[in-house]
Order: structure tokens, then sequence, then C-alpha cells
């Protein structure tokens, strides 16, 4: 069985041996348009993460039985006419959980311990010429999680993971479904997006990119965020409004983190490299998903699910 991978640099040093066991697997490091079609001519099964098939492209791919997306997001796939033409879709759901769910309280740790004006504080030698023994700074502020209420947007299994892990930092914890369909006993819904953020000191974002949440957060939303409170973005680029933040956050004091951008890698004259946003904007280059323990978890989904189309062969 042929088995092409067009994007495996997206997944770094993953193992893929028990992959190469199910069939002929032909590795593509990076895999442009035009491309495609060439390199995936005799594929029964294509293994991607980002690269995009449309209509004209698995029409042009005859042997295409099966698309793996080493990823849950699906929206690269153009998953009608992969029906039509009885090609198998199949992704890897609840993969990354744990991770981002860590990466959101990483994000938020550094932002309210102050971690990056701190360290560096210590590593320019201010701390070596000191006449006491600690550094306090009312301007870098540190603040206790404890008591502090935290907006949950979208809560699906990443969402609840981090209300759980939030309970034991002794936070309230407060949510905004935005399906519709995800609901808890154990903390308060918000069923008005304006009043989550009128009410919460740090919000998070984990909700996936649809027609109900793209531009779910604009000025008007970031306009009620309270002095010093934290955003964080981890579900997906397109969800807050990024010019509309970055020009908020020059006037207003609040703070900013993200995994995630609207257009990925990150355009050159992007907003949020603005010189004066540096202190109150921490960015990560979409890794939330790619813990080392993630990856490995993925690729057992994605040979799972390889295994699974052969034994209905």
């Amino acid at each position: 069985m042929n088995i092409v991978m067009l994007d495996a640099l997206t997944l770094g040093e993953s193992n893929l041996k028990e992959i190469e066991k199910l069939g002929k697997l032909t590795i593509y490091q990076t895999t442009s348009r035009k491309d495609i079609i060439k390199r995936a001519k005799d594929a029964e099964v294509i293994l991607i993460n980002k690269v995009i098939l449309d209509e004209k492209i698995l029409n042009a791919l005859p042997n295409l039985r099966l698309i793996c997306i080493t990823a849950t997001g699906m929206n690269n796939i153009d998953l009608e006419c992969a029906k039509k033409l009885n090609i198998e879709v199949k992704n890897v759901a609840n993969y990354s959980t744990q991770a981002v769910a860590q990466h959101t309280f990483m994000l938020v740790l550094n932002i309210i311990g102050r971690l990056n004006y701190y360290d560096e504080y210590v590593k320019k030698g201010k701390w070596a010429k000191s006449k006491i023994f600690c550094h306090l700074n009312s301007s870098n502020e540190l603040y206790e999680l404890q008591n502090k209420t935290w907006g949950i947007i979208g809560f699906g299994n990443i969402g609840k993971e981090v209300a759980k892990i939030a309970k034991a930092f002794g936070v309230n914890i407060v949510y905004y479904s935005t399906s519709g369909k995800n609901s808890s006993k154990d903390f308060k819904q918000e069923t008005n997006l304006s009043s989550l953020f009128k009410n919460s000191d740090i919000i998070s974002i984990h909700a996936p990119l649809n027609e109900k949440t793209r531009n779910l957060v604009t000025k008007k939303e970031v306009n009620l965020l309270k002095k010093d409170a934290i955003l964080i973005n981890v579900g997906r680029g397109g969800i807050v409004n990024e010019k509309d933040l970055a020009k908020a956050i020059v006037k207003k004091d609040f703070y900013f983190a993200c995994d995630v951008l609207e257009i990925e890698p990150m355009t050159k004259n992007h907003p949020f490299l603005n010189k004066k946003l540096k202190k109150k904007i921490l960015i990560t280059p979409h890794i939330a998903w790619a813990y080392k323990e993630t990856r490995d978890r993925l690729m057992r989904g994605v040979e799972e699910n390889i295994r699974s189309f052969i034994s209905k062969k």
C-alpha cells in the first residue's frame, strides 16, 4: 500500500516506524500546492497536517482511499468532495488536551508572576548589585491566582481540563460555551460574553474556529477588560481580531498571550510586533499541541486509523 506523507516537518522528529510497517511510506518534509498531485498521484493513503486538499486536487488523485490528518481540525479538506469520491477522512481527537491545558497555565503563570521581567533583571547583573536580598518593583507587582475569576471561552475537553486545574489554585471559574452544547454543574455558565469579559481577571480561549467564533473577540469585548486582566488565546487564530487587540492594548492596561494567529507563520509586519507591546504580549509559535508525549500520542492515533482502514479492505 502506497502511503505518502506530505508535510512531515510539521511533526518534528516523530516516530514513524510503526507506520512504515503498514506499507510503502514516502515522506516529504513540506509540499507546495503545485507539487501535491505529482507527489501523491499513486497514493492510497495520504498523511497531512496543514496541506489543503480541495475538490480540484482530490479529483486528480484516483488511487486515494484514505486521508489521515495528523491533527484534530479538518477544515483543510473538502469533506463533501471526499465523501462523493468514497475517500475516508480520519483525524485524531483529544490527543492534545493535557498539553494545551498545561501550555495555558505556562502563559498565565509567566504573566502573573512577571517571569520575563525578573529573569532579565537577574541576568543583567542587577540583582548582584542590590542592597537587599530581594527585588520589589511596584510596576511589576506579583499576584496570586487564588480568588481570581477565570473566564473560559469554549468548554470542550480542553476548557474543562483548564477549569479542573484552575480549581486547584482556588480560582473562581465561569465559562461560555461557544456551541451552546457544553455545560457543567460544577461551574457557573455565562450566557453573555460581555459579562464574562467585564468580570474576569483571566480569560482563556479554547474554542474551534467556525462561523460562530470567527471575530468573536473584537474591540467591543477587549474594551470591557479589567485593569491588568489577562487574555489568552490557545484556541484558533481568527477568533480574536488581532488588529483591534493591538490597538487597544497600547491604550489600555491588560496583558495578552497566544499560541495561535489568524495567518501562520506570523506575517513580517504583524501588529503584535510593535515594540510598544513587548511588555504586554507573550507569543509562542503554535506549539501548545507539540509536547513530546502529545506528538507520540498523535502518531499512535494516526497508526490506529490506518490499521482500522486496512482491516476493512
